[in-house]
């Protein structure tokens, strides 16, 4: 391993990280590349300050936890990726990847929210890399196993949601599955084809399960259990399928 170039992978690590927080920050809000602005008082934040992570210069407000955390994580991430990168792809083809998925993953812990203009560019990015690693039939295939299953299981949650609405006599919003989660299954089908997206979708229900499960027992211990709580779901779904990029 070439230890020299270390210093290199860190720096573009940090400069990673600070395009998906720049990402996570302005998509959700104004579904377009914008600059970047405080979350506090609105004023437009300096690039310098950006990167550096930065009080504002206005109102002195300090930057968010998520900042921090995603600058750290992926100072460490990238050069992991790089001594340690899928066999088949390497890291140079599976770093666009991996930045999306670090992207869905995020903005679905923080917004809830799997944006159309986000799925738009999944499938942009996952067409090639699909018909390059499974042919055109099987990407296509993928794609469509990937929305159909998901829709199914959206599908029945809509309809649960009813049945326990008029069961309780009131309107429950959250649901299990968000449209955006569909989607999502979508661009990873075309990304994995078949039937590697089936694979990565069974582990992704067993994951959400196991969690969700643990999720609910720890609030009942804890005397905070809320019923129809919404768990975010894209991230078991982009961690099943890096399992299965770096598996299969």
């Amino acid at each position: 391993m070439n230890f020299g170039i270390l210093p290199f992978l860190i720096l573009a690590g940090w400069l990673a990280g600070s395009l998906l927080n720049y990402l996570a920050d302005v998509l959700p809000r104004t579904r377009r590349l914008s600059s970047p602005k405080c979350i506090s008082c609105g004023i437009k934040v300096s690039l310098q300050n950006y990167l550096l992570l930065r009080k504002c210069n206005n109102c002195g407000a300090e930057t968010t936890s998520r900042r921090r955390v995603v600058q750290a994580l992926s100072t460490i991430l990238i050069p992991i990726v790089f001594y340690f990168p899928p066999a088949r792809f390497g890291f140079w083809l599976s770093l666009p990847y991996f930045l999306y998925f670090a992207l869905v993953f995020i903005m679905d812990i923080e917004h809830r929210v799997v944006l159309y203009e986000v799925v738009g560019a999944g499938i942009l990015i996952s067409i090639p890399m699909g018909l390059y690693w499974n042919g055109w039939l099987k990407t296509i295939l993928g794609g469509l196993t990937g929305f159909g299953l998901m829709f199914i299981l959206y599908y029945f949650g809509v309809l649960f949601n009813r049945w326990m609405s008029k069961r309780r006599g009131e309107e429950i919003e959250e649901v299990a599955l968000g449209f955006g989660d569909v989607n999502l299954s979508g661009v990873l089908g075309l990304l994995l084809g078949w039937p590697k997206i089936a694979i990565s979708l069974f582990f992704s229900v067993v994951m959400g399960g196991v969690f969700s499960g643990l999720y609910l027992l720890g609030s009942v211990l804890a005397r905070r259990y809320r019923p129809f709580t919404a768990i975010p779901y894209a991230p078991f779904l982009v961690i099943a399928a890096v399992i299965l990029i770096y598996l299969a």
